[in-house]
């Protein structure tokens, strides 16, 4: 008999119906830290962090985002293979995880980042310049500048 990991009631996830919701599109690519299973969701004491962005990510596919994940644990050869990740696990350590790109722009490392965090960044307005957020060393968010302007690579700028 399988069972189905309770991922919270709608009285207490706030969830917008899909007339609510603009219709999105474009990627997200999640890279997840080494975890025992995919998605983190296993085991005796699920983080609710990660029920919340599993939450999410099924959210943003239903309303039309493709959505990637990699487990470092399943899948190193992403992380290699991807040289923004590469590139903020070279100066940041196993501290850049999870990473998370949106159309292979750095939204967020070190941490999730929130549902209209990745709203807002699926939404940019075409023409816009798309901005890299990410997290330094020491905490807090800082604007990195124009997502075409380098890959992320030591000395790029981008980490």
């Amino acid at each position: 008999m399988s069972r189905s990991l309770p991922l919270g009631a709608p009285e207490t996830t706030p969830v917008a119906t899909m007339a609510d919701a603009p219709a999105l599109t474009g990627t997200v690519s999640v890279f997840d830290p080494a975890m025992c299973c995919p998605t983190g969701l296993c085991g005796p004491g699920v983080d609710p962090a990660l029920m919340q962005v599993a939450r999410d990510l099924r959210w943003l596919t239903a309303h039309g985002a493709t959505v990637e994940r990699f487990g470092l644990s399943q899948e190193p050869q992403a992380f290699t293979a991807n040289a923004r990740v590469a590139g903020l696990l070279q100066a940041f350590g196993d501290q850049a995880l999870p990473a998370v790109l949106v159309n292979g722009t750095v939204l967020a490392h070190g941490r999730y980042p929130s549902r209209d965090e990745l709203v807002a960044a699926l939404t940019v307005a075409p023409g816009s310049p798309a901005v890299e957020l990410a997290r330094p060393a020491r905490g807090g968010m800082v604007i990195l500048g124009d997502a075409d302007a380098s890959a992320c690579a030591p000395g790029s700028g981008c980490c």
